[in-house]
């Protein structure tokens, strides 16, 4: 019986029966050890009607064994695996080894979240998950990632995890349950009933005092105590703490059972498998009798259910574990090993081997690298990262060391362990001298740098790799120093590569292959923009773009999107972006759609498609947070940050402090600039249309990126010219300028005439009109608008009312056409002081959609399903059909058919 968990339950049920209603959510059962989650969580379980129960464990020893918990939790559904759109399925299916292949990482969790949907559609699911802390990492990853993306789901799903072990489940953003240590009148319900005798008020007060009511405690403490001690007639040992007391109590009663069994249960606790047929087999070759298996259960340290061992609870299994000699933990691992022969058996077998290695040893190594294959295959990167890692401490050579040391760095890059992907990628670059080895060694190093941690530090990585391997592989050489060249253009000069081309030979040869001219020509271009040479810049420059056309290498794409924002070419950046985005989108690859998406949300910015900026920057929000990579979502908070302040968004103060907490608790790396001075750019936004002229261009004039300074022009100049400081904007302008005339963009001379036109006062009628020329050939709407309403107030103020009226007109429709509430009411009142009146416009259709509602209506209205649409967005159809009735209720419209004919731009 259940005791003192009333209220604990009823909050579960709820969660249950809000799952029923269709607001699926998970939740966070946590405490110390033996404080009854598995007991709460099984009786909630066993009471549900009309529900799907799903359960799973964390398991210690499968902690290095890929999906091995998730598969168990799955099992039960897995027939309705058909229903899934076949990546996915096959996703699942390699990711659960009944398919050979390899998987994408997210679409096996995407997968699993439409699993979960679809067996939903049948009957609402509990999906039970106890000592999560123990899970496999793709487990949990996972099970994570489908617990932030419930809300629309039929779908509860709950986690146990034991504080203090020395493993974590970090879920700091899901709603949590601490379950504390019961009441004296619950202590003393539960004592009675499991001692058999009535135990003294007193007595049930001490015990509560000195194991803090943990039910575990009080259950097993009583076998210890004699019946005058519960009496209150004698008195009661010395408080303990509580886990220590009852892993001394699990072991206690383990001693006293013959040897054999003693064998037999440190043969469970090695493997903790379940199989009852592998210990009993391995018990065997270390000499366990037959009578073993019976003495183990009739001690209630384990139960045998079928072909189950289950211990009591895991703190059996780490008593007797940790009390044996290593000696004898090593030929339980040996016996487990040979026990273990079947083909699905492989990875555990390699690991058991491993953990009986006492020296170096190349055919377990060698084994541990299959195991890695494995986990690969299945997109089960922190499993095959742990693999390569212990198989590089059993190698003997140290080449082969960092061979595998490399191969681990890789996988927990894969797995988003950039800090520790670092970490051994500088490990293995110690223990070798082969060139080419120790350059990939240091240029995956310089990647998780320039990510997560300092530019500077990548710049210098990647520069001396660069130079140390030129001599054996210029091809590698030249493709690091790209790298470089690219990273050092966020970085402060005295941290900026000092490679010149000339030192790897670099020629732009027309006849050479794509990817060669690519490379040289970034090279070349990267080299002369740092030297502040941006018109020597743009040939080459222009050259490697050309080349890039077909090219897919990530790392060549971002130094393409580098080198174009850097040169303001709006097309080859958006190009660069939307191509990565529609390849990600097509493999399902999460990492690379996340990647994009705020870049492409820069792009829509510039292109003044503000709904598609919002839509792209908070899709990449979303998808940071599921994933658990906070640190990437604080460029789409920036984003969603300023398109707020234009917009006079109210969402703008939460967006600001979502940010601030991120910024303060996460590494940005090569963001943290551009976030910087985003962020810098949306509070002048903000403050500039709120006529807070001093104070926005305090913000304004922080900024420090050239690339978000040239698109915050216009409100820089602006800024600069309201508060006052006529030489800053005179100041800026001869750069803008500079700029303009190098790079040769119509919009680069349309901002350079907007600020001559601002500086010049009452002489600036020709610098209008050449602003106006430019913005024609843009292709920058929202620009073009800033500068009519500013030419407009320039006429009005002249009394040149008509004149003015035209280019009032032009900018607020454009403004309302982005929904910019603040400038739009500007040109209002621009508009009603030039003596004309202009009605309010009716919200567009298209304008009341939310960014998740307007991302499904654009793929529903390109003809896609909702299953196809679903898996774009990594989200269930359930999820895509619940906007789709939304936006039809919104629209109007009653058809697929209907909404392809919308506005939604």
């Amino acid at each position: 019986m259940l005791h003192g968990r009333g209220r604990e339950r009823a909050l579960i049920e709820r969660l249950v029966d809000d799952a029923r209603a269709g607001r699926g959510g998970a939740l966070l059962v946590h405490g110390e050890a033996g404080t009854g989650k598995s007991m709460l969580l099984e009786e909630v379980a066993s009471t549900q009607e009309g529900v799907t129960v799903l359960r799973t464990q964390g398991i210690e020893s499968e902690a290095p064994l890929a999906f091995a918990a998730l598969q168990r939790l799955l099992r039960p559904v897995m027939r309705h695996v058909d229903r899934l759109p076949a990546p996915q399925a096959r996703a699942l299916r390699i990711a659960f080894g009944e398919e050979i292949g390899e998987a994408d990482r997210f679409l096996v969790f995407l997968g699993v979240l439409s699993l979960l949907a679809e067996a939903a559609e049948h009957e609402p699911v509990l999906a039970v998950v106890d000592d999560a802390h123990w899970l496999d990492d793709a487990s949990a990853a996972a099970l994570l990632f489908v617990a932030r993306r419930l809300e629309l789901e039929q779908v509860a799903l709950v986690f146990a995890v034991r504080d203090g072990d020395v493993r974590t489940f970090e879920a700091p953003d899901l709603d949590s349950l601490h379950l504390t240590g019961l009441r004296l009148g619950d202590v003393v319900a539960l004592m009675d009933e499991q001692s058999g005798t009535e135990v003294a008020t007193e007595v049930a007060a001490q015990l509560l005092a000195s194991t803090g009511g943990n039910p575990l405690a009080l259950v097993e403490l009583p076998r210890l105590l004699s019946a005058d001690q519960l009496a209150g007639r004698s008195p009661l040992p010395g408080r303990l703490p509580v886990t220590s007391t009852l892993e001394r109590t699990f072991l206690d009663r383990a001693r006293r059972l013959s040897p054999d069994a003693q064998r037999l249960l440190l043969v469970a606790s090695a493997d903790d498998s379940t199989r009852v047929g592998t210990v009993v087999s391995a018990g065997a070759a270390l000499g366990v009798g037959e009578d073993a298996l019976a003495e183990v259960e009739a001690s209630e340290l384990a139960t045998v259910t079928g072909g189950e061992l289950r211990m009591r609870h895991p703190l059996v299994r780490s008593a007797i574990y940790n009390a044996a000699k290593s000696i004898d933990r090593r030929a339980a691992h040996t016996a487990l090993a040979d026990a273990m022969t079947g083909p699905d058996e492989a990875d555990q077998r390699a690991w058991h081997l491993a953990e009986a290695a006492t020296s170096p040893d190349d055919e377990v190594a060698a084994a541990l690298d299959d195991a890695a294959h494995r986990a690969l295959r299945r997109s089960g990167y922190e499993a095959a990262s742990s693999a390569y890692e212990r198989a590089a401490l059993l190698t003997v050579s140290d080449d082969a060391q960092a061979r595998r040391l490399h191969e681990a760095a890789t996988a927990a890059w894969l797995a988003g362990q950039p800090g520790r992907a670092g970490t051994l990628a500088l490990d293995g670059h110690l223990r070798t001298t082969e060139p080419t080895l120790r350059a990939d060694l240091e240029r995956l190093r310089g990647r998780t740098e320039f990510h997560v941690g300092s530019v500077s530090t990548a710049v210098r990585v990647w520069t001396q790799a660069a130079r140390d391997v030129a001599r054996v592989d210029p091809v590698r050489a030249r493709e690091i120093a790209v790298m470089a060249s690219a990273a050092s253009t966020f970085a402060a000069p005295p941290d900026r590569t000092d490679l010149d081309p000339a030192e790897l030979s670099v020629e732009l040869d027309h006849a050479a292959p794509p990817r060669e001219r690519c490379v040289a020509g970034l090279l070349i271009g990267f080299h002369h923009l740092l030297k502040g040479e941006l018109s020597l810049a743009i040939g080459p420059s222009r050259t490697a773009f050309d080349a890039a056309t077909g090219l897919s290498d990530p790392d060549l794409v971002n130094a393409i999107g580098i080198a174009s924002f850097h040169l303001a070419d709006d097309e080859t950046f958006r190009h660069a972006f939307t191509s990565v985005l529609a390849h990600a989108r097509e493999r399902a690859a999460y990492g690379l759609v996340l990647f994009a998406l705020p870049r492409l949300a820069l792009a829509d910015w510039c292109a003044g498609r503000l709904g598609d900026a919002v839509s792209h920057a908070s899709e990449a929000r979303q998808l940071a947070s599921a994933s658990g990579q906070l640190g990437l979502s604080a460029m789409p908070l920036a984003e969603l940050a300023l398109y707020a302040a234009f917009q006079g968004d109210e969402r703008y103060d939460g967006y600001v402090e979502e940010l601030d907490r991120v910024i303060a608790g996460h590494q940005v790396g090569v963001l943290g600039a551009l976030v910087d001075d985003a962020r810098r750019w949306a509070l002048g936004e903000r403050d500039l249309a709120a006529g807070q002229y001093a104070s926005a261009l305090h913000h304004l004039e922080q900024m420090r990126t050239p690339p978000l300074i040239h698109l915050a022009g216009y409100a820089r100049l602006e800024a600069a010219m309201r508060a006052g400081r006529h030489d800053l904007a005179q100041a800026w302008t001869h750069e803008l300028r500079a700029f303009a005339s190098a790079v040769d963009w119509p919009h680069a001379r349309a901002l350079a005439a907007f600020g001559a036109a601002l500086v010049a006062g009452e002489d600036a009628g020709p610098d209008w009109q050449a602003a106006l020329e430019h913005h024609a050939l843009s292709g920058r709407p929202v620009e073009a608008a800033r500068t009519r309403l500013a030419y407009g107030e320039f006429l009005r103020r002249r009394r040149r009312r008509v004149a003015a009226r035209e280019h009032l007109r032009e900018a607020l429709s454009t403004f309302e056409d982005v929904g910019a509430t603040p400038w739009a009411e500007r040109a209002r009142q621009e508009l009603r002081a030039s003596g004309e009146t202009a009605r309010r416009r009716d919200a567009s259709t298209g304008q009341g959609l939310t960014p998740q509602e307007r991302q499904v209506a654009k793929f529903v209205a390109s003809g896609l399903s909702n299953k196809d649409v679903a898996a774009q967005l990594f989200v269930s159809p359930r999820t895509v059909d619940f906007h789709l009735r939304n936006v039809f209720a919104k629209t109007g419209v009653t058809s697929r058919t209907e909404l392809a004919q919308l506005a939604l731009d």
